[in-house]
């Protein structure tokens, strides 16, 4: 057998990866080889809450060696071409994979460059985004030195993972702002592409008192466009009715990118040809509509669910489960129905938690709690809960 061969090959190591491949040897799969050239794994959930100063940036950190399944074959690599009809993955160093199962889910790529001068501006002159590990405690040495003025923050069109995090800050800001005394002398605003805060009406009716309360100037279907650290202000573009064209200026700006897949994804057969270039999957199956022995699961496939860590938690059972019936000839019984679940958190000991399926049909873990209004439970279950069943359950193929 060719050396580089991998019955089944796993292109990526995050939340989905990992789990994929320790459901896989938990079922008794010999052969789990997995792409990943990151020498740290991230649980990126909590970089919102780094961002607001109450998580420390090295709780959502651990090295990938210690997360990696121990009978996992690791290629620490990246991942650089697929071509699905001769079997193949190539990878940035030349070395050619071969498989007879790839399953996709390399992530989502932040597109900076899609917001004019946001790149050049973040990390300086009250710019950050809590996308980027190295930026997030930069977020709350803004928020702590803001005292007066302007603070935006937005939210960019199209898919982007964690959709919720771009108004959790501006929350827990505003929570804080409220602490110290200082609120009322800071005009807020949060520009977001939807028509409403959220997609589900009994949701944005209790998210739009949060932000009557708060005092937060809310921009819907609208989109920034460009940064000027210069002059110190954003230009905004309506992106459908009811939107608004101009400039605002700020003191601090919380910037929100553009996402998309890989590049090498879009560039790729897997592909749906659109313009975020994801992986052609049925969104029940998580199979590729066009290779048999191709599945994809998490913010890198086409599947139109919100892209989180609890929709992961999902699909991965359900990819499991579908490769083993596609190399056994049996047909793919399992299906995956669209669940996400959103932890909005409103201020610093409270969280709303929107669980939902691809109908938008609410989908409550807890039913004691009214899903659409916030509850301090979750909050707790947000620091502390949610990150023990990833570490020591999810990733280990248990949950």
């Amino acid at each position: 057998m060719h050396t580089n061969h991998h019955r089944i090959l796993i292109v990526g190591g995050g939340t989905a990866g990992i789990t994929v491949a320790a459901r896989l040897l938990r079922n008794g799969h010999p052969d789990v080889a997995v792409i990943e050239p990151s020498s740290v794994h991230y649980y990126q959930p909590l970089w919102t809450l780094v961002g607001a100063g109450q998580a420390e940036a090295a709780a959502t950190e651990r090295p990938e060696a210690r997360v990696m399944p121990r009978d996992a074959t690791w290629i620490r690599a990246a991942a650089s071409a697929v071509d699905p009809d001769t079997n193949s993955v190539t990878c940035e160093d030349g070395t050619v994979y071969t498989y007879d199962v790839l399953v996709v889910c390399p992530g989502i790529q932040l597109d900076w460059d899609r917001i004019d001068g946001a790149a050049h501006a973040l990390g300086r002159d009250g710019v950050s985004s809590n996308y980027r590990f190295d930026l997030a405690p930069r977020t709350w040495e803004f928020i702590k030195n803001t005292r007066s003025g302007t603070a935006v923050f937005t939210m960019p069109s199209g898919p982007i993972k964690c959709a919720g995090a771009p108004q959790k800050i501006a929350y827990l800001a505003c929570d804080h702002w409220r602490r110290q005394g200082v609120l009322d002398d800071i005009d807020v605003h949060l520009v977001v592409p939807t028509p409403r805060i959220f997609g589900i009406p009994a949701i944005a009716d209790n998210l739009d008192e949060v932000i009557a309360d708060y005092g937060i100037t809310l921009h819907t279907s609208t989109e920034v466009t460009s940064v000027d650290s210069t002059g110190r202000k954003v230009a905004l573009s309506a992106v459908a009715e009811g939107g608004e064209d101009g400039t605002l200026g700020y003191d601090m700006l919380h910037v929100v990118p553009h996402q998309s897949a890989p590049d090498w994804i879009k560039a790729s057969p897997l592909s749906t040809g659109q313009a975020g270039g994801y992986v052609d999957i049925d969104k029940h199956t998580m199979q590729h509509v066009r290779y048999p022995n191709v599945f994809a699961l998490g913010d890198a496939g086409s599947s139109p669910n919100s892209k989180t860590g609890a929709a992961i938690r999902k699909q991965a059972p359900v990819v499991v489960d579908n490769i083993e019936a596609h190399l056994a000839g049996r047909p793919l019984c399992a299906r995956y129905d669209g669940y996400a679940s959103c932890p909005i958190v409103t201020s610093s000991h409270d969280m709303l938690l929107a669980e939902f399926a691809y109908d938008f049909s609410l989908k409550p873990s807890v039913p004691l709690l009214d899903p659409t209004k916030p509850h301090r439970a979750y909050w707790y279950l947000k620091k502390y809960g949610l990150p023990a069943m990833y570490w020591n359950l999810m990733l280990k193929g248990l949950a």
